[in-house]
């Protein structure tokens, strides 16, 4: 039996502390700061939006979407080079409008990848210990869903450049345009990311998260469309612009349609209408980071 008497518990406690020597390897380099962890952290999500690190079932559900996108590109690129066109039968803007589904599909299920899962499994604990505050950690991982996003909208636009540039297209037309889709793809990634980030941190489940996101984005966006087209019969021309503001989809046609990008309107978006949709899609990002942000916050003193 060991001896437990008051002298030998206190001739321990005065014993001086001893560190052992395990055999790993020594570290000397420079120690990295929060910008390098951050910098790791943006690429690792953007890496596991696409599956890449991860398993090869996680490959799937991201390329084949990628790949549904690109397929359209790809027959337009080949009418316009073989037929001889003088334009694109699609403006860039457009074709990102029209594939709005697989968009918005590609966000709803990558977003809890990057959101739900270390919340789920609490390896946030780990992720928010010094020195990456949680503030920062929202961002970064808001970020790397944004340019993922606007990465899988933006690979079918070059695309159709290309071919545009290939068929001997009109060069200083074709790359306003691309820089006018380009632009409004980096808001319209923003609005989608923001808003499938903040759903996932709340649905710790994926599938919550999944049909919340799908929720926001495809099921109200019909609603709003719907809207907009019974209003324009009925001759309700502000309440058609007016219910634009409450999608993130419809924000980004409207101020398409607002900067001449190649998308019309049912009812032109014009005068104040146009700094009203720039101000609620900002105002939507900006509440969304505020709300992950918060929402982190609290995790991290949890």
């Amino acid at each position: 039996m060991s001896d437990l008497t008051p002298s030998a518990s206190a001739s321990r406690a005065d014993r001086p502390g001893v560190i052992h020597d395990l055999g790993y390897r020594r570290f000397d380099g420079v120690r990295e700061g929060t910008g390098t962890i951050a910098r790791t952290l943006f690429v690792t999500g953007l890496r596991h939006a696409y599956g890449l690190g991860r398993s090869g079932r996680s490959k799937v559900m991201p390329n084949l979407l990628l790949a549904m996108s690109l397929l359209p590109a790809l027959i337009v690129v080949g009418v316009v080079v073989l037929t001889g066109l003088t334009t694109l039968p699609i403006s860039y803007a457009d074709y990102t409008n029209q594939t709005q589904l697989l968009v918005s599909l590609f966000a709803a299920a990558q977003a809890p990848v990057l959101f739900s899962r270390d919340l789920r499994h609490r390896s946030i604990v780990l992720y928010l210990a010094r020195p990456l505050a949680a503030p920062v950690f929202a961002l970064v991982r808001w970020l790397s869903l944004a340019v993922s996003v606007w990465l899988f909208m933006a690979v079918p636009t070059i695309l159709l450049f290309l071919g545009a540039m290939l068929a001997g297209l009109d060069k200083s037309d074709q790359v306003t345009a691309l820089l006018k889709a380009l632009v409004l793809q980096v808001l319209l990634a923003t609005l989608v990311a923001g808003i499938t980030g903040l759903i996932s941190s709340v649905s710790l489940r994926r599938g919550f998260a999944v049909v919340g996101s799908v929720m926001a984005l495809i099921v109200l966006t019909g609603v709003v469309t719907a809207v907009q087209a019974i209003s324009w019969s009925e001759d309700a021309d502000a309440v058609s612009v007016a219910a634009g503001l409450f999608s993130p989809w419809t924000l980004y046609s409207g101020l398409a349609d607002a900067w001449d990008a190649g998308i019309d309107e049912l009812v032109p978006v014009d005068g104040a209408w146009v700094p009203a949709y720039a101000l609620v899609a900002l105002l939507l990002v900006a509440g969304c980071l505020l709300g992950l942000v918060a929402r982190f916050r609290k995790v991290g003193s949890a």
